[in-house]
């Protein structure tokens, strides 16, 4: 069992960064790939970013590739999200996975509780 916290949500303007942090406890992360989604009111559940164990591979949406990168420390079973360039539609509720394979789809093992972040325009 996986347990994930996420954490450094909050207000930011717009072309602001703000940097998302997700510590995992319970078995070690070092062997699972983990991710980050977002869900905006009344949208589904969307793909942001994922890295495999090693680092060696990631993964970004579209919509946020050149202004979001995942780094990830495995000594601190913690990966990171860093929003740079911030827009108002990249406003919502971002949560934390984890899961033994990467993907882009929602079909991961452990999820966190999610930390909201509102860009202002």
């Amino acid at each position: 069992q996986v347990q994930l916290g996420e954490s450094g949500g909050g207000l930011v303007q717009a072309g602001g960064s703000r940097r998302l942090a997700c510590a995992a406890a319970g078995r070690t992360c070092s062997n699972y790939a983990m991710a980050w989604f977002r869900q905006a009111p009344g949208k589904e559940r969307d793909f942001v970013s994922a890295i495999t164990w090693s680092g060696g591979s990631t993964l970004y949406a579209d919509s946020v590739k050149g202004r979001f990168t995942i780094p990830r420390d495995n000594a601190k079973n913690t990966v990171y999200l860093q929003m740079n360039y911030l827009k108002p539609e990249d406003t919502a509720v971002y949560y934390c996975a984890a899961d033994r394979l990467i993907r882009r789809t929602p079909q991961y093992a452990y999820w966190g509780q999610g930390t909201q972040v509102t860009v202002s325009s």
